[in-house]
């Protein structure tokens, strides 16, 4: 019984995954180029060693079907600080792990009045090409199923905030003679 316990505990250490190994190569007294992974014996020419390790292919973070769907379909969520239904709007796409874009109509009005055929309403979801005006949670997860969006997260994700559109520079003031007036320009720092 404790040969059986020795020799099970021993092939289980040897299952192990070995996640970097030596490999020698030397040529031996007979002119013979050999390949181990033990050290080469003490009259061996041309020894050398090498290093495996192993291999990894790094990925995104996110799975391929997601990365396909924020791809086909890219997501943008226009709220406000409408109160509970734009807070239900963005909890739901972060349940979902929806990747997404989040806009204020307010600092884009003319990009918001194009994108939803007039009006201001809010939340406006726009998956891909198709518009879904206010929140309701069943054509909402129609239209994000039908994109490919998981049903549930699969990562965590934040949305991307685009900030607002920055204002335009007022006009110089003008001066008594007609022209406009503007400081003048700042010496260089030397």
């Amino acid at each position: 019984m404790k040969k059986i316990t020795i020799l099970t505990f021993a092939l289980a250490v040897l299952a192990l995954p070995v996640s970097a190994a030596q490999l020698y190569r030397w040529v031996d007294e007979r002119g013979r180029v050999e390949w181990r992974d033990t050290p080469p014996p003490p009259n061996a020419k041309k020894i050398e060693q090498r290093n495996i390790s192993t291999s990894t292919i790094q990925t995104g973070e996110m799975p391929y079907s997601l990365q396909q769907a924020v791809k086909n379909f890219p997501v943008t969520l226009w709220t406000t600080s409408c109160g509970e239904t734009c807070d239900k709007a963005r909890t739901h796409l972060a349940r979902r792990g929806v990747p997404h874009t989040e806009r204020n109509p307010q600092s884009e009005i003319e990009d918001f009045k194009k994108i939803a055929g007039g009006g201001m309403e809010v939340p406006l979801l726009m998956v891909g090409n198709n518009r879904l005006k206010g929140y309701l949670e069943s054509s909402w997860d129609s239209a994000l199923d039908a994109a490919g969006y998981p049903k549930t997260a699969l990562i965590a994700v934040k949305p991307v905030i685009k900030p607002a559109a920055p204002a335009s520079k007022p006009a110089p003031a003008a001066t008594p003679d007609g022209a406009n007036a503007s400081p003048p320009p700042a010496a260089p720092a030397q």
